[in-house]
C-alpha cells in the first residue's frame, strides 16, 4: 500500500510538473506572438518598433496633452503667417504616411525658438522660430521633422517601453484611471509636469525624424537642401550654448548635419521626381521683434522636438 501511495504521489507530481511546464511554454509562446504582432515597421526608415499602445488611445492621450500645452499660450495675431503655416503644414501632411489624421497647426506668439507635435497630428510652432526658418522651406524642415515624430509614433514607443519596464502592461488594459500607468502615459505624452516625470526622446528617435522629415519636405515640393542650411542657422543662433552631445537627448548640430547629408540623396531623388516644386517658397517678412508679455512655460515632455537647449 505504501509503495502504491508513493507511486501515485510521484505520478501526480510528474503530471503537475508537466502541466506547469506546458502552461509556462504556452505563456511564453503567447507573449512571443503578442510582442511579434506589436512590432511595427516605421515608414521611410524601415526601423522595427515595439508599440503596445492602440493608436486610438494614443491619439486620445495626444489631444489631452495638446489642450494642456496650449492652455496658457497666446495664438499669433498675424493672419498671413498663420495661413502660411497651415499651407506648408498641410502640404507635408498630405504626402505623409498618415494624411487622414486630424492635422492641426498652431502658431504661438513668443520669442521662444521651439516647436512640438503630439499624437493625432497636433503641431505647434513658436513665432520666434520663424526668423531662423527664414522661408517656407526652412519652416518645412521644422514641420516635417515634427510630423515625422507623429508618423513614427515615437510617443507610443516611449509609453510601450516604460510600461514594459514597470510591468504595468501585464494583464492590465491601458487606462488613465490606472495609477501605475497614468504617470507613464502622461509623462510620455506631455503632462509629465503634473506628475513629476518627463520622458525625452532619444537621439535615435531624433535622427529617425530627421531622415523621415527630409523625405516628406521633398515630396511636399520644398528643396531638401534647405534643411542643411536651416540647422546651420539654428546652430549659429544658439551661439554654442547647447549642452555636449553625451549630455543631451538631441544630436549635436554637427552630428545632425552629417546625418542629414547621408539622407539627402534619397530626398533629392523624391524632389526631382515631383511635378510641382516650390523650392525655397516665400521668404518671410517678419515684424519687428517684440518681447512677449509673458514668457511661456511649455509643459516638460510635451515637445517632441524641444529645439531650445536646456
Amino acid at each position: 500500500m505504501l509503495e502504491l501511495c508513493k507511486a501515485l504521489i510521484e505520478n501526480n507530481l510528474s503530471s503537475f510538473y508537466n502541466l506547469k511546464m506546458q502552461n509556462l511554454t504556452k505563456a511564453i509562446l503567447l507573449m512571443m506572438v503578442f510582442l511579434f504582432t506589436a512590432c511595427a515597421t516605421t515608414p521611410i526608415s524601415d526601423r522595427q518598433a515595439l508599440i503596445l499602445i492602440p493608436q486610438a488611445q494614443e491619439i486620445a492621450f495626444g489631444k489631452q496633452a495638446y489642450k494642456a500645452a496650449l492652455k496658457d499660450q497666446k495664438n499669433s495675431d498675424n493672419a498671413h503667417l498663420q495661413q502660411l503655416l497651415k499651407r506648408v503644414g498641410q502640404r507635408i501632411a498630405e504626402v505623409s504616411d498618415m494624411p487622414k489624421l486630424d492635422w492641426e497647426f498652431r502658431l504661438i506668439e513668443s520669442d521662444e525658438k521651439n516647436a512640438f507635435a503630439l499624437p493625432g497630428g497636433k503641431v505647434a510652432i513658436y513665432t520666434g522660430m520663424l526668423a531662423i526658418c527664414k522661408n517656407e522651406a526652412g519652416l518645412a524642415t521644422v514641420l516635417s521633422h515634427e510630423i515625422a515624430h507623429v508618423i513614427a509614433r515615437h510617443g507610443a514607443q516611449r509609453m510601450s517601453q516604460q510600461l514594459l519596464l514597470t510591468g504595468a502592461m501585464m494583464g492590465a488594459s491601458i487606462s488613465l484611471t490606472n495609477n501605475s500607468q497614468r504617470n507613464i502615459i502622461m509623462g510620455a505624452l506631455g503632462l509629465g509636469v503634473l506628475y513629476g516625470i518627463t520622458l525625452p526622446f532619444s537621439r535615435g528617435d531624433e535622427g529617425e525624424a530627421d531622415q523621415i522629415g527630409l523625405v516628406y519636405m521633398a515630396k511636399a515640393g520644398y528643396d531638401p537642401e534647405e534643411a542643411i542650411r536651416f540647422w546651420q542657422r539654428f546652430s549659429e543662433a544658439k551661439g554654442g550654448k547647447a549642452p555636449p552631445e553625451w549630455a543631451s537627448t538631441h544630436p549635436a548640430d554637427e552630428t545632425r548635419v552629417k546625418g542629414l547629408r547621408t539622407y539627402l540623396s534619397r530626398a533629392k531623388y523624391s524632389y526631382q521626381n515631383i511635378k510641382l516644386k516650390y523650392g525655397l517658397g516665400e521668404t518671410f517678412n517678419l515684424p519687428a521683434t517684440q518681447n512677449s508679455p509673458k514668457k511661456p512655460q511649455p509643459i516638460p515632455g510635451v515637445s517632441v522636438e524641444t529645439l531650445s537647449p536646456r
